[in-house]
């Protein structure tokens, strides 16, 4: 009977070794506690990749998707009373500012209400700017809804207050 534990025993360690040989040690990316997803209509089979700089063009400090021909990079900024919100809409490929689009954000706040933001485009700075008056504490979910010339682009972003 001891003979049978033991062998189990032994058994058992050599399998989670192995185990161990084999398990995948490549480190992921850290988001610092901000993510970016993407769902495209236009592609809905379009997978999104988080962008570095390094990658694939200058950003603007914020989070970027790049999903079917489009770049989306969402920047917010906490301000004593508000949160402003840029959104750098560019072509996918040469990054040409996009300045004819209608974009709103749905933004679901810490305590679960939802609240729709209007964007209007800033000509200088080539960007679309929101303002959320909202003050909570927590974290913000925010889904940017973008009519392209009856193109519909979605992304999918969050940050903490």
């Amino acid at each position: 009977m001891n003979l049978i534990k033991s062998s189990l025993i032994i058994l058992g360690s050599i399998s989670l070794i192995s185990l161990s040989a084999c398990s995948n040690n490549q480190p992921t990316a850290n988001t610092e506690n901000n993510s970016a997803t993407s769902n495209a209509k236009a592609q809905p089979s379009a997978a999104s990749v988080a962008k570095t700089e390094g990658q694939h063009g200058k950003t603007h400090g914020g989070q970027v998707v790049e999903t079917g021909a489009y770049h989306l990079e969402f920047v917010p900024e906490k301000e004593a009373n508000t949160t402003h919100m840029d959104l750098y809409l560019q072509t996918g490929d040469n990054h040409e500012a996009i300045p004819n689009a209608k974009v709103t954000a749905q933004v679901q706040l810490p305590d679960g209400t939802q609240k729709t933001v209007p964007f209007t485009y800033d000509a200088q700075d080539k960007h679309y700017t929101g303002l959320l008056k909202e003050k909570l504490t927590g974290q913000y979910q925010v889904k940017i809804n973008a009519d392209i010339k009856g193109k519909k682009v979605d992304g999918r972003f969050n940050f903490n207050r």
